[in-house]
């Protein structure tokens, strides 16, 4: 760890960033833990012996650099630009890093303000599962100049196998987006590849389990097994609804740059349907339950 990143900020302790957190507490790192529902920071600073600020502002006040995962644009413009939000805790030579999915849009139009306090800000996101966070094994898509990266890069490398600089800013999140794409596609897939297996009477532990040895068994078929095999009994790691979300971030970037996204239309249909069976707050694999659901309504 470099010497001169001590103190890292850690804004938003979700299923992300209290995966996160822990690993950046295993890596040495000397955590302040902020969240809008002050409980949660407090719980999650008691298990790692963290503090826990009661504002953004006093959080990134005392931290070299600070790293944001929340839900959404709302959720990233209040902690931000909120009374006692990020920019009015910043001071030269802090960085910030937003690893939320949002709009390239959304991280550009901080930089003048985070920029006018002698900081800088990155466009971080990420893509891995929880487990894969807590490990320190995500992959992180940056957009922002490369002095920046360099100052955040001992915390990266304590969350990351791989961090990819992409460009300026704006850069990773337009990837993630990309990145997301192809996740959602894969889940719907995999969700329908599993049914007609399933219905076909095979038995649904080895069919998933072909599934996940045949050439379109990812990484990602492996982590969500569980939560394809076991809706029930498995706590949501990506819910519909968030799902959702970023899919009409995918559908509307793909509107700004004039491209076709017809299989992510579809998707987003499918989830729409998820959500309005009752299964908003589901695990984004309940594709699957819907669509047995669908079927045996037709029977």
């Amino acid at each position: 760890m470099a010497d001169a990143v001590r103190r890292v900020a850690v804004l938003g302790t979700g299923h992300m960033g209290s995966a996160m957190s822990r690993a950046l507490s295993k890596a040495g790192f000397e955590l302040i833990l902020y969240n809008r529902t002050p409980a949660r920071a407090r719980a999650l600073a008691g298990e790692l012996g963290a503090r826990a600020a009661d504002t953004a502002a006093a959080a990134v006040r005392d931290a070299d650099v600070a790293i944001s995962m929340v839900a959404d644009e709302a959720a990233v413009g209040e902690l931000y630009r909120g009374p006692d939000g990020v920019i009015a805790g910043l001071s030269a030579g802090r960085v910030v890093a937003d690893m939320s999915t949002v709009p390239p849009t959304v991280v550009r139009s901080l930089a003048d303000d985070v920029r006018a306090a002698g900081a800088d800000i990155l466009d971080a996101p990420v893509s891995g599962s929880v487990s894969l966070a807590e490990s320190g094994s995500l992959t992180i898509m940056v957009g922002g100049t490369e002095a920046a990266l360099e100052r955040a890069r001992p915390v990266f490398d304590a969350l990351a196998k791989k961090v990819f600089h992409l460009g300026p800013l704006g850069s990773g999140a337009a990837m993630k987006l990309s990145v997301n794409t192809l996740i959602f596609g894969l889940n719907q897939a995999l969700a329908e590849g599993f049914v007609i297996a399933e219905q076909a009477g095979i038995d649904r532990e080895l069919a998933y389990d072909v599934l996940a040895a045949s050439a379109a068994g990812a990484p990602f078929v492996g982590y969500k097994r569980q939560a394809f095999l076991e809706p029930d009994s498995t706590p949501p790691a990506f819910t519909v609804e968030l799902a959702k979300k970023d899919l009409g971030l995918i559908t509307s970037f793909a509107d700004q740059l004039g491209i076709s996204v017809p299989q992510a239309r579809i998707n987003l249909d499918v989830l729409q349907a998820a959500a309005d069976g009752g299964r908003a707050e589901a695990d984004f694999s309940a594709v699957a339950s819907q669509l047995l659901e669908e079927g045996r309504a037709r029977e």
